[in-house]
C-alpha cells in the first residue's frame, strides 16, 4: 500500500518578497516524486527528496514553491496514485504552473497514457521539467520524449515479466501461491502447509451435504445465518488471516448465496493445490480470472476435507435444474435427472390438479410456443413410477453383487465397454461431418467474398449470405470442441466399475431412496413416450444411467424371450386395445362420444371440485396456501411533506 505524501507550499515572508511579487509574478512550481518499488530509489527517503527538491526550486528567483506530491510503493503503470491525481487537480485548478519530475518514468510507465498528461498540460500552459532525461517544454518538444516514454513501458513490461516467472516457478513447484487460506484451512507455524481448521472443516461439509440434499445456495445461507455461524471472513479473521480481516462487517453471521457457491466449486478442499487461476496485467495490476483448462492442479497436497466422489456428485447437481418448489410447498428429488428421449429437453414436475397429489413429469418443450413444435409429445410419467423403477434396480443390482461379486463385475465391465465403443463411434462420426461441413464453410466464404470483390455478388447478398455461413460457422465451431472433448476423455479414462460396487456396499438396503442416494447413484434418466397414448394398459421405456457404468441393466431384469402362450396372450390383449379405440373413434365420429361426456361431466366436475377444496383446506392449514379475502388488510401510506419542503 503506497503513501502519499504532500508538503505544502510555503510563501516567503518580508519586505524585499513582497517588492519582488509586485514587480513580477513568481511561477508557482510543485515537485512530483514516485518511488515504486521496482526501482533502487525505495532506500531513499521523502526527506532526502523534499530537500533535494525544495532547494532546487527555490534556487530560482523567478519560481514559487508550490508544494512536492508524492506517491510510495505504487506501479507506474497504474494512474490511479492518489498523489498524481492530487497534482493534476491543483493542475486543472490553475494553482500549479510547473511540474519537476527526476525523469519521465516517475510520471507513469504507460506511454498513451504518459502522452494524454503532457497534451494535458500543455493545453493548460503548464511546464514540464524533467531533470535527467533534459527535458523542458519551455524550449520546445523533445522528439525524443515519445520514444523515451515507450522504452519505460517496455520497462515495466519487461520487470512483469520477470516478476511472473520467478511466479510461475513457485507455482509449478507445488507451492500456495496465495498469502491467505481458504475457509476451513489454516496455515502451518512456517506458513508452508495447511491444515485443517476442523470448526470452518464440518462447515463446508455441511454445505456440501445439504447440497446433495437438494438445497440451493440461499436456502444454506439463510440455514447458517439462523444458526449463528460466523461467515469466513469473520473466521478467519480471528486467526489474523483473510484479506478482509481488518474490514468492519456489518452482520457476523451474515451469509449469502455467492460465498456457499464459491465454496462448492473450490478444488482445494479435495487436498489438491490450484495454481494459477488468474493473471495480472503489467497495467492495471489487476486479477483477471482464467479459464479452468489453464489451472494447474498439484493432487494431495494437504488434507482433504471433501472426497471426490461427494465433489463431483456435488458439481453435477448443481448444474442440474434448479429445484424451486412447486405449488404445494415440496422439492422432488427427480428433478434435474428426468430427460426427455426424443429432444432431449430437461422434464419438470407438475401435480395434476383434479383433487389428486399426483406428481407427473413432462417434457419441458413439449409445452413451449407453439406447442408441439420442439416436441410432438409431453412424455408423461408418474415419479412415483420412476422412483420405484430406480429402487426396484438397486435393490436386484445389490442383491445380483452380493451373491456372486466376480460375475457382477465382469458384466458391469462388459456393460461398460460395450457402451463407451457404442458412443466413442457415434461421436467419432459426427465429428467428422462436423470437421468437414467446417471445411466446406471456409471454402464457400472464400468463394463469396471473391465474388463480391470482382462484382459478381451485390453487397446485400454477400452481407446475408456472410452472416448465415458465419453463424453456422460458429455453432460447428463450439460442437467440435465438445466433440473432441469428450473423444479425448473416452480414450484416456474409462469409469471404474469398482466405484460403482464401493457405492452399492455402501447402503443395506434401497427401500427408502433420499436426495443424496439419487444423485450418488444415477446420472440421467431418459423416458420415451408410451406405446399407446390414452390407454391404462400401456407401456413406457424408461432408461436409467448410472454413475460411472452409465445404463447397466442387470440381468434378473433383462427382457426374456416370451413363451408362445405368452405371445398369444399378449396378442389378444392387443387386439382387443384396437378393438376398443376403434369403438371410440366411432363414437366420436357419429357424437354418442360427447353425449356421453355432457351426460357425465357435471357429475365428474363436482367431484373435482370437492377433492380440490379438501386439498385447498388442507394447504391452508399448513400454511402454504391463504387465499386473498385472508390476508391482513392494510390501509395506503400517506406520504409527508416536512415544513421546509412545504411551500
Amino acid at each position: 500500500m503506497g503513501n502519499v505524501m504532500l508538503i505544502p507550499a510555503r510563501r516567503q515572508v518580508g519586505s524585499n518578497a513582497r517588492k519582488q511579487e509586485e514587480e513580477k509574478p513568481k511561477l508557482r512550481v510543485a515537485a512530483y516524486c514516485r518511488v515504486s518499488t521496482d526501482s533502487d530509489e525505495q532506500a531513499t527517503s521523502y526527506e532526502a527528496q523534499v530537500e533535494h527538491y525544495t532547494e532546487y526550486i527555490q534556487k530560482n528567483p523567478d519560481w514559487e514553491f508550490a508544494g512536492i506530491y508524492a506517491d510510495d510503493g505504487i506501479s507506474g503503470t497504474r494512474f490511479d496514485r492518489p498523489g498524481f491525481l492530487a497534482m493534476m487537480e491543483e493542475v486543472e485548478a490553475g494553482r500549479v504552473e510547473a511540474i519537476v519530475i527526476k525523469d519521465m518514468s516517475r510520471l507513469g510507465r504507460d506511454y498513451l497514457k504518459v502522452g494524454q498528461v503532457m497534451e494535458i498540460l500543455r493545453q493548460r500552459g503548464v511546464r514540464l521539467i524533467a531533470i535527467n532525461d533534459g527535458v523542458d517544454s519551455l524550449k520546445g518538444d523533445d522528439d525524443f520524449t515519445p520514444f523515451r516514454n515507450i522504452m519505460n513501458e517496455f520497462y515495466a513490461r519487461d520487470t512483469s515479466r520477470k516478476i511472473r516467472s520467478v511466479f510461475k516457478s513457485k507455482g509449478m513447484s507445488g507451492k500456495h501461491l496465495t498469502g491467505t487460506v481458504i475457509y476451513g484451512y489454516l496455515w502451518d507455524e512456517k506458513r508452508e502447509h495447511w491444515l485443517v481448521d476442523e470448526e470452518a472443516a464440518e462447515v463446508v461439509r455441511r454445505i456440501f451435504s445439504l447440497t446433495m440434499e437438494g438445497y440451493g445456495p440461499y436456502r444454506i445461507s439463510k440455514l447458517l445465518s439462523e444458526a449463528k455461524v460466523e461467515i469466513p471472513a469473520v473466521h478467519l479473521a480471528r486467526f489474523d488471516e483473510g484479506v478482509n480481516r481488518t474490514k468492519p462487517v456489518k452482520d457476523p453471521y451474515g451469509w449469502g448465496s455467492s460465498t456457499i457457491v464459491s465454496i462448492l466449486k473450490k478444488r482445494e478442499y479435495l487436498g489438491h493445490t490450484v495454481n494459477f487461476k488468474t493473471r495480472k496485467h503489467f497495467k492495471d495490476k489487476k486479477s483477471h480470472y482464467v479459464d479452468e483448462s489453464e489451472w494447474t492442479i498439484f493432487e494431495n497436497t494437504h488434507e482433504a476435507i471433501i472426497d471426490q466422489e461427494t465433489f463431483d456428485n456435488v458439481q453435477r447437481v448443481r448444474g442440474n435444474a434448479r429445484r424451486y418448489p412447486d405449488g404445494f410447498g415440496e422439492a422432488y428429488p427427480l428433478t434435474g435427472l428426468m430427460y426427455c428421449a426424443d429432444c432431449g429437453g430437461k422434464m419438470y414436475v407438475h401435480r395434476t390438479y383434479n383433487g389428486k397429489r399426483v406428481p407427473q413429469y413432462t417434457c419441458g418443450q413439449y409445452g413451449k410456443y407453439p406447442i408441439g413444435s420442439l416436441c410432438p409429445t409431453q412424455h408423461r410419467i408418474k415419479a412415483e413410477a420412476v422412483l420405484t423403477l430406480i429402487a426396484d434396480m438397486l435393490r436386484t443390482i445389490a442383491e445380483y453383487s452380493r451373491n456372486d461379486r466376480a460375475e457382477f463385475i465382469r458384466t458391469v465391465q462388459e456393460t461398460q465397454a460395450a457402451q463407451q465403443t457404442a458412443d466413442i463411434s457415434k461421436k467419432r462420426k459426427r465429428l467428422a461431418a462436423a470437421q468437414k461441413r467446417a471445411g466446406e464453410l471456409e471454402r464457400l466464404i472464400c468463394k463469396i467474398y471473391e465474388d463480391n470483390a470482382l462484382g459478381k455478388l451485390p453487397d446485400a447478398r454477400y452481407e446475408a449470405l456472410d452472416a448465415q455461413y458465419a453463424k453456422e460457422q460458429d455453432a460447428l465451431n463450439a460442437e467440435i470442441t465438445e466433440l473432441e472433448k469428450a473423444v479425448t476423455g473416452y480414450e484416456q479414462s474409462r469409469k471404474s466399475a469398482e466405484k460403482f460396487i464401493a457405492l452399492i456396499d455402501k447402503y443395506e438396503n434401497f427401500d427408502t431412496l433420499t436426495n443424496i442416494m439419487l444423485n450418488e447413484f444415477v446420472e440421467k434418466i431418459l423416458v420415451h413416450e408410451r406405446a399407446r397414448k390414452g390407454s391404462q394398459d400401456t407401456t413406457q421405456e424408461v432408461e436409467i444411467y448410472f454413475n460411472f457404468v452409465g445404463r447397466y441393466i442387470p440381468p434378473a431384469l433383462q427382457p426374456v424371450p416370451l413363451t408362445p402362450e405368452e405371445q398369444e396372450e399378449l396378442r389378444k390383449k392387443e387386439e382387443r386395445k384396437d378393438r376398443l379405440h376403434q369403438n371410440y373413434l366411432r363414437r366420436k365420429a357419429n357424437g354418442k362420444q360427447k353425449e356421453w361426456e355432457e351426460r357425465y361431466n357435471a357429475k365428474r366436475k363436482a367431484q373435482r371440485e370437492a377433492a380440490k377444496a379438501a386439498i385447498r383446506a388442507e394447504d391452508m392449514e399448513k400454511g402454504i396456501f391463504i387465499p386473498v379475502s385472508q390476508l391482513p388488510r392494510q390501509e395506503p401510506r400517506k406520504a409527508t411533506v416536512s415544513a421546509s419542503t412545504a411551500v
